[in-house]
């Protein structure tokens, strides 16, 4: 079960919630609530929930911020923003700060819950799989990669969202810094640039997988971030100069 937090001001809106959890029938419990961001964010750091449900306007801190300090403390929590339909651009602007989706508050129903988490399940089941970055990238060390902090915590990000939509504006956004300067620094220390770092890390994962599991070459190539059969083995063969099967093939052999 995924261990839920819910973050809302209001009385009534928690207990519909709950209703519908226990409705959906969904591999979530609800662990704890919060009346506001300030109260959320505490019991973030002691519960360590694996996703919350956030109202946007609430006393003391708002979801947005309350998404943003999450962040910024290194939770890795999924976030699902609960919105009225005037609150829609606050939504949007939720999912470009990291939020998994959003909930309609006046017209939630089953149908959207369950969806919703659904993806949120996707996300959080593919997050544990691409945990263990040690096991997933064989050539990682302990040190720091480079001698910039900033950079560093870019290359973290990257080897632990790599099967995500990672882009140079969300690393920019991520490191506070600007998107051209960015992509200029990470080309220089590590010679490199960052699509070809991400296509790296993926193929890497997928090596991995393709060694140690039965999956498919097309369940693979979704779970490392490619959502293209063609291109995945595109991109293994560039990289490995076999295509992912002739690789399993050859594994097999010197296993």
């Amino acid at each position: 079960m995924w261990r839920t937090l819910i973050v809302e001001d209001e009385q009534y809106a928690r207990a519909s919630l709950r209703k519908l959890f226990t409705k959906a029938n969904i591999p979530f419990e609800i662990v704890g609530e919060a009346v506001n961001g300030e109260e959320g964010l505490q019991l973030i750091r002691e519960l360590q929930p694996d996703v919350v449900i956030s109202d946007i306007f609430m006393p003391l801190m708002d979801g947005i911020r309350l998404l943003q300090l999450t962040r910024k403390e290194g939770h890795e929590c999924r976030f699902v923003m609960l919105t009225a339909v005037s609150e829609f651009e606050y939504a949007r602007q939720a999912l470009e700060y990291g939020a998994s989706g959003y909930l309609m508050k006046l017209s939630l129903d089953l149908k959207e819950l369950k969806q919703t988490m659904d993806k949120v399940a996707g996300e959080l089941t593919r997050m544990d799989k691409l945990r263990l970055a040690d096991k997933w990238f064989p050539d990682k060390t302990a040190l720091e990669p480079t001698d910039h902090p900033e950079l560093n915590r870019m290359i973290t990000y990257i080897e632990e969202h790599f099967a995500e939509d990672v882009t140079l504006k969300r690393l920019a956004e991520y490191v506070r810094m600007d998107a051209s300067y960015v992509s200029d620094l990470f080309k220089k220390k590590m010679g490199i640039t960052i699509t070809h770092f991400i296509q790296n890390r993926r193929v890497q994962a997928a090596k991995m997988l393709l060694t140690e599991t039965e999956k498919t070459v097309s369940e693979i190539g979704r779970l490392v971030g490619f959502e293209n059969d063609n291109y995945f083995i595109k991109i293994f063969k560039r990289w490995c100069g076999l295509t992912p099967n002739e690789y399993r093939k050859e594994q097999k052999i010197v296993l």
